[in-house]
């Protein structure tokens, strides 16, 4: 087994320093190892979280990767010493492991959302790549679940026997499901995606490329929800900056990071 990959503390929280083309490799190799992992898709708004739940931290620093989401933490971690970083998007992530699945057979289940996105996501994806097997899809309840439907919703996922386990229920909540799941699922991998699954699926909008490579997906999405968004952002924009800023500026003189060869 190769060595992990990079790590960068972003306000306390460790973020993989990595590249896409990493994080496939890593997935397929927990894959063909039938390990066990989770992957937090993170940005600000996880980071934010992070600041004030400290179990949310813990489930963070127990993820076999936790990607840079969003450019925020691509140019901190860049700041910090990790030049090579690159943005590890969810919905990237999620249509590159597709092609790789669907060249390799790697078997997908679609965890999360809306009645019947799960259904729509499977159907325009396997429009899109016909090899790609999926093994199943499942839309819990918006509310707790009881411990027997919990049950019912492993035996289900198990019986599947997916290859990568897709959860899309918007954070922090995937990430304390993916957690508390694990070691219940024999599932090499889960990937907590959000709205990964509106976006392939086509029920949303993404914002154009240059506002993703500046920063700025956070202005769309908020101009295309408001109502639902408003105070997320009006919250999290202000503090990630003041508390990247403190952080920049405290941080000792910057040097390269060594970065080991294919280690993940």
């Amino acid at each position: 087994m190769n060595p992990p990959l990079p790590r960068v503390s972003i306000l306390g929280v460790p973020v993989s320093a990595i590249s896409l083309d990493e994080a496939v490799a890593a997935v397929e190799e927990w894959i063909l190892g039938r390990q066990r992992h989770y992957v937090c898709i993170t940005g600000a708004h996880g980071v934010i979280e992070c600041q004030t739940d400290a179990t949310l931290r813990a489930i963070h620093e127990g993820a076999g990767l936790v990607t840079p989401d969003g450019m925020p933490l691509v140019f901190m971690a860049r700041r910090l010493g990790f030049p090579r970083t690159q943005r590890v998007y969810g919905p990237d992530l999620m249509r590159a492991l597709t092609v790789l699945s669907a060249r390799k057979g790697y078997r997908q289940y679609y965890f999360g959302g809306a009645s019947g996105l799960p259904e729509r996501l499977a159907a325009r994806l396997t429009e899109q790549f016909p090899a790609l097997p999926v093994a199943g899809t499942f839309s819990p309840p918006f509310r707790p679940t009881t411990p027997e439907e919990d049950e019912g919703i492993v035996a289900r996922i198990n019986a599947a026997e997916p290859d990568i386990l897709w959860v899309g229920l918007s954070t922090p909540k995937q990430e304390y499901w993916m957690a508390r799941h694990r070691d219940r699922l024999e599932v090499p991998v889960m990937v907590g995606v959000g709205a990964a699954f509106d976006f392939l699926a086509g029920t949303k909008r993404q914002a154009p490329v240059w506002m993703q490579r500046r920063g700025l997906e956070w202005a769309f999405r908020l101009g295309t929800e408001p109502r639902r968004l408003w105070r997320r952002y009006g919250r999290i924009v202000p503090e990630f900056t003041l508390r990247a800023s403190i952080q920049l500026l405290n941080a000792p003189p910057r040097r390269t990071a060594a970065r080991p060869h294919r280690s993940f």
